[in-house]
């Protein structure tokens, strides 16, 4: 049988395919526990009133084997959009076909036709294999910076701060 691929945005029938491969991604990066996403939740943040961000699918021979979500940020410096990728995951049972390659191709040209200035993400510095891919690619790691996180009880009471002087 012949192998076909095909890459296509998400729809909201998706959700559970999607779910799913959020999970199977946290798993690989060693934190299955840590996702608390629902469908009902993916469902309003991917195809609501106002998506924060978007989803290609990957699939072989019509299998979901992998993933991208992504969003625009923006740079001050460039005065352009960016294009964000928030998660990148193959199936470790379908790596090495081309498939990550071939969502970062398209997540190049969606970039692009949409006058995005960069592409950024990020990736755990344990990842070996990941930081050689996109190095592979032409991707530069951005050693001199450092990602900050806030979240739980930091946000809560940061927000509950009174703002201003």
């Amino acid at each position: 049988m012949k192998t076909t691929t095909m890459i296509r945005p998400a729809t909201a029938a998706d959700v559970p395919n999607i779910l799913q491969l959020i999970r199977d991604l946290a798993t690989y990066e060693r934190a299955p526990n840590e996702v608390t996403a629902t469908e009902e939740q993916l469902i309003e943040v991917f195809f609501g009133s106002k998506p924060a961000a978007e989803v290609l699918l990957i699939f072989e021979n019509d299998v979901p084997v992998g993933f991208a979500v992504f969003f625009h940020n923006f740079s001050t410096w460039l005065g352009r959009l960016g294009l964000y990728l928030e998660d990148l995951f193959v199936k470790p049972e379908y790596r090495g076909k081309g498939y990550g390659r071939a969502l970062l191709v398209k997540l190049a040209a969606i970039a692009r036709e949409r006058g995005c200035g960069r592409m950024e993400w990020a990736v755990l510095d344990w990842n070996q294999p990941a930081i050689e891919f996109y190095k592979r690619l032409g991707a530069v790691a951005m050693n001199d910076w450092t990602i900050f996180r806030m979240t739980g009880e930091a946000l809560d009471r940061l927000a509950k701060e009174r703002s201003g002087p």
